[in-house]
C-alpha cells in the first residue's frame, strides 16, 4: 500500500475526529510525509494526554470500520454550500469530494486509500501547545 496514500486518508480521519472532539475547524497547517505526518488545528484549550489518547483511540476506531473511500465530482456553486473550499484554486469550475463512509466528507485532490483499514495503526507521536489556542500532532501510520 502507498504510505502518502495511507498519511493523507489518516490526516482526513485525524481531522474529523478533532472536529468532534474539539470543534476544531479544518487543520491550519499541514505537512505529510512518508514516515511522519504533522497537522496543526485550533483547540479551546491545551491537550492533554487524555485527550491525546481519545484523539488516538478515535481515529483508529475509524480506521477500523473499514470504511469505504470514495470521491465525487461537484459543481463549484453546489459544494460551496457544504463544505470549506478554502484551498480551491481560483478559477475552479467543479471540487473533488472524498468521502470516508458516512464518517467524513472532505473537498480533496489528493491520494487515498480503498478502505480505511488499509491506513493500518495510527499513532501520536508527540504533540504540543504551539500557543494557548494551537496543538500540533505529530503522528505516524
Amino acid at each position: 500500500m502507498n504510505n502518502k496514500a495511507c498519511m493523507h486518508t489518516a490526516e482526513h480521519i485525524l481531522t474529523a475526529v478533532m472536529r468532534q472532539l474539539f470543534n476544531s475547524p479544518r487543520n491550519m497547517e499541514m505537512h505529510l510525509g512518508e514516515k511522519k505526518s504533522k497537522c496543526d488545528y485550533a483547540v479551546p484549550r491545551a491537550i492533554s494526554v487524555e485527550d491525546a489518547a481519545a484523539i488516538e483511540s478515535a481515529v483508529n476506531a475509524e480506521i477500523e470500520s473499514d470504511d469505504p473511500v470514495s470521491y465525487e465530482v461537484l459543481p463549484m456553486d453546489t459544494a460551496r454550500e457544504a463544505y470549506d473550499l478554502w484551498k480551491v484554486p481560483p478559477g475552479a469550475q467543479t471540487i473533488r469530494i472524498v468521502h470516508i463512509g458516512d464518517f467524513d466528507a472532505t473537498p480533496c485532490s489528493g491520494e487515498h486509500v480503498e478502505y480505511t483499514v488499509q491506513v493500518g495503526h495510527f499513532q501520536i507521536k508527540s504533540y504540543s501547545m504551539k500557543d494557548e489556542n494551537t496543538v500540533r500532532i505529530r503522528f505516524s501510520v
